[in-house]
C-alpha cells in the first residue's frame, strides 16, 4: 500500500489560517474591552439562531405579510431604537452563555465554548435594529448573517453550525437535509420561571437522537411487533437520528466541568424524554448511548404517557420533538419546544396515518 502524503496546499492553507487568528486575538486582546473575544469557529459549538426565534417579532412579520417588504424595512427603521420583545430562544441563549462564563472561569484560554450566530435573511438595513436589541440585553453575540431575502441555509456549514433553530419549518428540513441538527421552535402558552444557572435541555428518542427504524417498526407493525424487535435487537445499537451530533457536543462541554471536579455543579443538564417503555423497550436506547460513549444525565421513559406534564416539571430551556403533537402539548403547559421534521412520525399524527397529496403523474 502506498503511502499517503499530506496535503502541502491544504497545510499551508490552514497554517495561514492559524496565523490570521493568531493575529486577529492578538488584535483583540490589545483592546480595552468587557465583551469576551469569540471562540475559533472550528473549536466551537455554533448554535445559528434565526432573528424570529431570538425575537418576537410577530408585529413586525405581519407588516410584512400584509404590506410588503418595503414598508416593513421602513417600519424596522423607524422603530430601530426600541428594543425588540424577547423570542422562544432567548432564554436558551442566555443559557448558552451563562455556561460560556463558567467555561472561560475554569479555562481562560479555552475557545472550546458555545458560540451563537445570528442566521437571518432580513435585509441590512433592518440589522440596525437587530444589533441595538442585541446589545440591550447584553448579548454575546457578534456574528451576523443577513441575507437580503435569500435563503441562509448555504451559510450554515460555512459557519460550521453544529444547531440551526428557526420558524421555518422549510428551512428546518433544507438544513436536516444537509446534515446539520435543526429544529423549529414553538413560543410556549404561559411563561415558566427557568433556570438561570443551568442549561436544560431535553431530547426525544427515536427520530431525534436515534434514526427513525424503530418508530416505523410501530407505525407499520404494532406495539407487540415492536417489542420483538426491539429485545431480538437490544444489543446493536440505533443509528444515529439527526440530534446526536448536538448532544455529542453538549457532552463534550459537560466533561470539561467534571475534569474539574464539578460533575455535581455541572451548568448544563441533559433529558431524555421518550414514549418508550422502560421495561419492553428501553434497554437498546440506553445501551446505544453507551456504545456511542454519551452520558444523558435523566433518561424518563412515559409508556406512553403525555409529556407536557413531565416537562412542566423539568423546565428545560429547550425541548426537542419529531412529534408535533408532544410539542403542542408540551406548550400548551409552558415548555419551549422545537419540533424536528424527520422521519416517518411526519406521516402520522396522535397515531393516525395523515392523508398525502397524490403525487402527480
Amino acid at each position: 500500500m502506498s503511502e499517503i502524503k499530506p496535503n502541502d496546499k491544504g497545510s499551508r492553507e490552514e497554517s495561514a489560517e492559524e496565523q490570521d487568528w493568531a493575529a486577529a486575538k492578538a488584535a483583540f486582546d490589545n483592546l480595552k474591552s468587557n465583551k469576551p473575544r469569540p471562540p475559533k469557529p472550528k473549536n466551537a459549538v455554533t448554535i445559528a439562531v434565526s432573528s424570529r426565534t431570538l425575537f418576537n417579532m410577530k408585529a413586525e412579520r405581519k407588516i410584512f405579510e400584509e404590506e410588503g417588504l418595503e414598508k416593513y424595512v421602513a417600519f424596522q427603521q423607524e422603530h430601530e431604537n426600541e428594543p425588540l420583545k424577547p423570542g422562544p430562544a432567548f432564554p436558551f441563549v442566555k443559557a448558552l452563555m451563562n455556561v460560556n462564563t463558567r467555561l472561560r472561569e475554569l479555562y481562560p484560554d479555552s475557545e472550546e465554548l458555545f458560540d451563537i450566530v445570528l442566521m437571518t435573511n432580513n435585509h441590512a438595513q433592518v440589522g440596525v435594529r437587530l444589533i441595538n436589541s442585541i446589545n440591550r440585553y447584553d448579548l454575546t453575540i457578534e456574528r451576523f448573517c443577513m441575507t437580503g431575502g435569500k435563503s441562509p441555509i448555504g451559510y450554515l456549514k460555512a459557519y460550521l453550525t453544529n444547531l440551526y433553530l428557526s420558524k421555518s419549518a422549510d428551512k428546518v428540513i433544507q438544513a436536516i437535509d444537509e446534515g446539520i441538527a435543526a429544529a423549529t421552535m414553538f413560543t410556549p402558552d404561559t411563561e415558566l420561571e427557568l433556570s438561570d444557572t443551568q442549561l436544560r435541555v431535553a431530547f426525544d428518542g427515536d427520530a431525534v437522537l436515534f434514526s427513525d427504524e424503530s418508530e416505523i417498526i410501530v407505525k407499520q407493525h404494532g406495539l407487540d411487533t415492536f417489542f420483538e424487535h426491539e429485545k431480538h435487537f437490544e444489543n446493536k445499537p440505533l443509528a444515529q437520528g439527526p440530534l446526536k451530533c448536538f448532544l455529542e457536543a453538549l457532552g463534550k462541554l459537560q466533561r470539561k466541568f467534571y475534569a474539574k471536579n464539578e460533575r455535581l455543579n455541572c451548568p448544563i443538564r441533559t433529558f431524555l424524554v421518550t414514549a418508550r417503555s422502560a421495561a419492553s423497550s428501553g434497554a437498546r436506547v440506553l445501551k446505544t448511548l453507551r456504545s456511542w460513549g454519551l452520558e444523558i444525565d435523566e433518561a424518563l421513559f412515559l409508556a406512553g404517557a403525555p409529556k407536557g406534564p413531565l416537562l412542566q416539571k423539568i423546565r428545560p430551556h429547550i425541548f426537542f420533538d419529531d412529534q408535533m403533537f408532544h410539542i403542542e402539548g408540551a406548550t400548551e403547559l409552558g415548555t419551549i419546544s422545537a419540533h424536528v421534521p424527520y422521519g416517518i412520525g411526519q406521516k402520522y399524527h396522535k397515531g393516525k396515518l395523515i392523508e398525502q397529496p397524490e403525487k402527480k403523474e
